[in-house]
């Protein structure tokens, strides 16, 4: 009920606040034989990114002995939230590659908006949480059971959803308050917040500012407390066993490329002054779309438990049909 009012409200402020009803996208290129090139790269980008992260759900959720793990639990929930992040971006792009003049309606611009930050906000919170557990599981190695219990680990995907959901109402409720009433333009391939505040008829210095506060600054935050949690890690591998190090090592070196890869462009990305560059686009590939097709490569494929639960599935699911 409170959100299909504050849905209401939303709706309400943007059909007083704004006199342009659709956004024009001008996507990478007008060059038609660029939007080829873009449209069969990036299909096949999302078809591998949707079918490789839901594959590792299944194959987890049907295994279990890695779901009741909270390491695997919460790698569930990053491989889902993936597929959200580049479904809200990839179909849209992909299929404006196929026409000359690309739109997106008002609200479909706000939604756009709504859900990527949703996802990602959430997405920040599941990383920080697989950083505690491997910080638990590392250094605190005989409570891991009792400090990582299921009660905790549900709390801290509740707090993702919580967090992404507080994170993305902010960013909208600025948004939909500012008057679009002139150009219709966007120099972009989806609908972000700063190419969209050089199109409102009115100073946005201070909406600038809230955007770095709300994604730039806290995306800084995360990265330094994911970037000490690591540390703390490496400085205590000094009192493991060799092989005890070199499985440690393996396991925290996937998580910092992810972390890396996500939250360095999301950095550069928002917090700075509000001002647009030309490789913007490129610099936004890498977290709503490269991040989600790399993260199965890195956490996933390179794991044996994991492998082999995908294996068990394909052959689970080879034996059903051969039966039908």
């Amino acid at each position: 009920m409170v959100c299909v009012e504050t849905l209401s409200v939303l709706w309400k402020i943007m059909k007083n606040q704004s006199f342009v009803t659709e956004f024009v996208l001008l996507g990478f290129s007008q060059n038609p034989d660029v939007q080829k090139i873009v449209f069969v790269i990036f299909l096949f980008v999302y078809i591998g990114t949707i079918c490789s992260n839901l594959l590792i759900v299944a194959s987890i959720i049907s295994n279990p002995t890695l779901v009741g793990s909270p390491m695997y639990f919460f790698l569930v929930f990053l491989s889902f939230l993936d597929a959200c992040i580049i479904s809200v971006i990839c179909p849209k792009m992909i299929i404006d590659c196929l026409y000359e003049k690309k739109t997106i309606s008002y609200g479909g611009c706000m939604m756009q908006i709504f859900a990527q930050h949703f996802f990602s906000g959430a997405e920040v919170i599941v990383l920080t949480s697989m950083a505690y557990d491997r910080y638990v599981a590392i250094c605190k190695p005989l409570h891991y059971t009792s400090i990582m219990n299921p009660r905790l680990c549900g709390i801290l995907i509740g707090v993702a959803w919580a967090g992404g959901f507080l994170h993305s109402i902010i960013q909208i409720l600025f948004t939909v308050q500012l008057p679009f009433c002139g150009s219709n333009v966007i120099d972009h391939f989806i609908c972000e917040l700063y190419p969209l505040l050089k199109l409102a008829c009115t100073d946005t210095y201070g909406f600038g500012l809230m955007i770095a506060a709300n994604s730039g600054f806290f995306c800084i935050l995360i990265f330094f407390m994911l970037l000490v949690s690591y540390g703390v890690i490496l400085f205590s591998l000094r009192n493991h066993s060799t092989e005890g190090q070199k499985k440690a090592l393996s396991t925290c070196s996937t998580h910092v490329a992810v972390v890396v890869l996500f939250f360095l462009p999301c950095i550069f990305e928002y917090a700075r002054p509000p001002v647009s560059f030309s490789f913007d686009k490129i610099v936004e590939i890498f977290y709503t779309i490269l991040t989600p097709l790399l993260n199965p490569l890195i956490y996933a494929f390179r794991n044996k438990e994991v492998k082999n639960a995908i294996s068990k599935l394909c052959s689970r699911l080879m034996i059903v049909s051969v039966e039908k």
